[in-house]
């Protein structure tokens, strides 16, 4: 077996034998249907239109809405590939095994990345079904101006794939900022508070452009735009260019990880 073919062997045995990533991406899937399908259930129709008015509501987003909480499995995930090493003391045995440490930092991506995939898109292949079938029955129908929602619809499409790829990119945030501070609580915590942090700031300031540039340039937000199917306009970053500022974080993550595992001391 290659050394590439080892290092990927022995990061997917290690995910695949520690009891907590079952757990954390049956979270991914769980959390992210379960808050759906409850936010789903509570919106109406008639609730957020006049009589006979129109509803600005965005059924897509709707649907997807429990990504919110399903981001914080993919979070602890990605930190737990590569704290949970340092934790142990097992790192020093990975690298003795894997002197080429960039291979080691491939393998764990990879070894991120498909798990987080496959969990991402069952929740987002739940969520729309689950939306699909409770919405119209709370007043949101072809009537009303929202078709059912489908896969065969491009925006629809594309909101669901964007959130698919939003929580692998989440993922490897947690992965990059647990190779940069080695210990698990503190990777937790800064992971999450970069996702979280910036739309609460962007609340509070009473300056347009600064609320604005806070929400443009914040990782939840810029990523979640893809989500958006209505009022495209009015948005302050288009749902592609986005997740392109969310991957650009995630990239400068495992940058800035990769070349501290390079330089730094097991």
């Amino acid at each position: 077996m290659s050394p590439a073919g080892r290092a990927l062997h022995a990061e997917w045995t290690k995910t695949r034998t520690v009891r907590s990533s079952g757990w954390l991406l049956a979270g991914i899937t769980i959390l992210t249907l379960g808050l759906g399908a409850v936010i789903a259930a509570s919106v109406r129709f008639d609730g957020c239109a006049p009589q006979g008015g129109q509803c600005d509501i965005d059924a897509t987003r709707i649907a997807l809405s429990g990504v919110y909480v399903g981001q914080i499995a993919a979070v602890v995930f990605g930190v737990l590939v590569a704290s949970s090493e340092y934790a142990t003391g097992t790192i020093r045995t990975t690298l003795a095994a894997v002197p080429r440490r960039w291979l080691t930092l491939v393998a764990k991506t990879i070894a991120v990345t498909g798990p987080v995939l496959v969990a991402s898109l069952l929740a987002v292949t739940g969520s729309l079904l689950v939306a699909r079938t409770v919405l119209p029955s709370n007043g949101f129908t072809p009537a009303h101006g929202y078709p059912a929602l489908s896969l065969g619809d491009t925006t629809t499409l594309r909101a669901c794939a964007g959130t698919v790829l939003y929580l692998f990119l989440i993922a490897l945030i947690g992965l990059g900022v647990a190779l940069i501070v080695r210990n698990t609580g503190a990777a937790i915590a800064i992971s999450l508070s970069l996702l979280f942090v910036f739309p609460i700031v962007a609340t509070l300031v009473s300056e347009p452009r600064w609320r604005e540039w806070l929400t443009e340039w914040a990782p939840m937000t810029a990523g979640l735009a893809v989500q958006t199917s209505r009022g495209l306009e009015t948005m302050p970053v288009g749902p592609w260019q986005g997740l392109a500022i969310l991957a650009a974080y995630a990239g400068a993550a495992l940058a800035m990880g990769g070349i501290l595992l390079e330089v730094r001391d097991a």
